[in-house]
């Protein structure tokens, strides 16, 4: 097994030195004001997904609207949670997390959609899961070590999403024309 690189007697007086930062150390190794930027991305990415569910939830309309409805509230609950594990993590590292309503939107990776269609819904839907999906695998590898904490927190943000995405793309394989275009 490899030796420290730094002496316990260090690591304690850095601990005690730099009190004030709370989990983020010496060791830490990425660029704190980049991460907490990108965390504040996919935290508007989450409400707006919360927000673009929740709508299509309560206007889901049609002979198969019920389970996909009941489908659509699943999601939003659960992309509530990810906005909340998102800005515990801020917080942790010293941020604020941005909940601006104004400029929500314009920071997110996934577009609001206010489509009337169930199947249009559908695939507004899947297509957000994907773009959130292509941004997580992106941002956990570009955090590689240099905040294993926060890449784990976005590495299971990733499973869930995916798993979203699979359940939606099952649900455009039930609903007759939910394959089309």
């Amino acid at each position: 097994m490899a030796e420290f690189l730094t002496d316990i007697k260090t690591i304690r007086e850095r601990a005690r030195r730099q009190i004030e930062k709370g989990p983020v150390t010496d060791a830490y190794g990425a660029d704190l004001e980049r991460v907490l930027g990108v965390l504040n991305e996919a935290l508007a990415t989450e409400i707006v997904c919360t927000l673009r569910y929740k709508r299509h939830y309560y206007t889901a309309s049609g002979l198969y609207s019920e389970p996909v409805a009941a489908e659509f509230l699943e999601h939003a609950q659960e992309e509530q949670e990810h906005a909340d594990k998102l800005a515990q993590r801020i917080v942790q590292l010293g941020g604020e997390p941005d909940f601006n309503p104004d400029t929500l939107t314009s920071r997110a990776h996934a577009e609001y959609d206010a489509s009337t269609d169930l199947i249009e819904m559908i695939k507004e839907d899947l297509v957000a899961e994907r773009v959130a999906v292509a941004a997580y695998t992106e941002i956990a590898k570009w955090l590689g070590d240099g905040d294993p904490t926060t890449r784990r927190v976005f590495e299971e943000l990733l499973a869930q999403e995916e798993e979203h995405a699979d359940d939606l793309r099952g649900l455009l394989e039930r609903i007759p024309g939910g394959q089309r275009g």
